[in-house]
C-alpha cells in the first residue's frame, strides 16, 4: 500500500501524518507538493492539517485553487480513499468534495484539548477497524472546527449514515450542529474529520484512539 500526504504552504501537521501513514503502510509515505499534478501512484491519500496560505481569506479558501485538487478530485470520482484531517476536512468542503462548511468555533476561542468522539459507521475505508459506537479518546485542536449545513443536507447525512464521527454531546468543542466531528460523501471513500488521529498513534502521545483510522486503510487496500 502506498499512502501520500498533500503538503500546502503552511501545513504544518504534514510530517506528522507523513510519520503516521508510513508506520501504518509499512513503507515510506510520499509527500506531493501542492503544485503538483503527479499523485505518484498512491492508493490513498491525506490532506493534513495545519494553516495552509496562513488561513489568509478562510480557512481551505485559498488551497482549494492548488493544482493538485484536480487530480485528486478525478482520484476521489474513482473511488480512492481520501481523508482530510482539520485543515484537510475544510480544504475538502472548499472543494466541494463534502458538503457543509467549517466556520468558527462557536465560543470564538482557539481549542486545544483531548476529547471523545464516537465512531459512527464502519463502512468507509478510514473506520473499518473500529467497531461501530466505539468511543476514542483523540485531541483536537482548531480555531474554526464547527460544523454547518443547511438542513436538507444535514438530513441527508443522517438518512445515509454519512455521519462517521461524532463529538459526545457533553464534549462538543465547537458547537458542530448534531455535534458532527466527521462526514463522508455519498461513495464513503471521502471522509473528512476535524480531530487529528495522527497525533494519538502511540501511548506515549497520550492516547492511540486515531491509530485504527490509519490502521483501517492497511486493512481494505492490502
Amino acid at each position: 500500500m502506498k499512502l501520500g500526504v498533500v503538503v500546502f504552504p503552511g501545513s504544518n501537521c504534514d510530517h506528522d501524518a507523513l510519520a503516521a501513514a508510513s508506520l501504518a503502510a509499512g513503507q515510506p509515505a510520499e509527500a506531493l507538493w501542492h503544485e503538483s499534478e503527479d499523485l505518484r501512484g498512491c492508493d490513498a491519500i491525506i490532506l493534513p492539517g495545519g494553516f495552509s496560505y496562513g488561513d489568509y481569506l478562510r480557512t481551505g479558501a485559498i488551497a482549494r485553487f492548488s493544482p493538485i485538487l484536480k487530480p485528486l478530485a478525478k482520484f476521489a470520482a474513482a473511488g480512492h480513499p481520501l481523508l482530510g484531517i482539520c485543515n484537510g476536512f475544510q480544504i475538502l468542503c472548499e472543494a466541494g468534495l463534502l458538503p457543509g462548511a467549517l466556520v468558527r468555533n462557536a465560543g470564538m476561542r482557539f481549542v486545544c484539548r483531548q476529547i471523545r468522539v464516537r465512531v459512527e459507521v464502519i463502512d468507509t475505508p478510514f473506520t473499518a477497524a473500529y467497531t461501530a459506537g466505539k468511543v476514542i479518546s483523540i485531541p483536537v485542536a482548531h480555531g474554526e472546527g464547527n460544523y454547518v449545513a443547511e438542513p436538507e443536507v444535514l438530513e441527508r447525512l443522517e438518512r445515509n449514515r454519512q455521519v462517521v464521527f461524532r463529538y459526545e454531546p457533553e464534549d462538543n468543542p465547537n458547537g458542530s450542529m448534531h455535534d458532527i466531528a466527521g462526514i463522508c460523501n455519498d461513495g464513503r471513500n471521502v471522509v473528512g474529520l476535524m480531530p487529528h488521529p495522527e497525533r494519538a498513534i502511540d501511548a506515549a502521545l497520550g492516547s492511540q484512539g486515531g491509530w485504527r483510522v490509519l490502521h483501517s486503510l492497511e486493512m481494505v487496500c492490502r
